[in-house]
């Protein structure tokens, strides 16, 4: 596994105002990302935003859900 340091700050020593900070800015540039970085930048990409969002919910496990965000909610709409 590669060093969780190797590329940016390790998640862990990130506060929670910069784990969310980081995280944004990721979702803001996924699209970008997608549509236009190389094959490497994509999977660099890729991997610190699955790196932080395992950090946030390590942090979060209980985090809150919105129910219009499940199946039944959904379905109701």
């Amino acid at each position: 596994m590669p060093d969780a340091t190797s590329n940016g700050v390790d998640p862990r020593a990130l506060s929670d105002e910069d784990l969310l900070r980081e995280l944004r800015h990721l979702h803001e540039t996924r699209t970008d990302a997608l549509r236009h970085a190389a094959d490497q930048a994509l999977a660099e990409h890729s991997r610190r935003t699955n790196q932080l969002e395992a950090e946030y919910l390590s942090r979060y496990p209980e985090r809150e859900v919105d129910p219009e965000r499940l199946r039944a909610g959904a379905r109701a709409r």
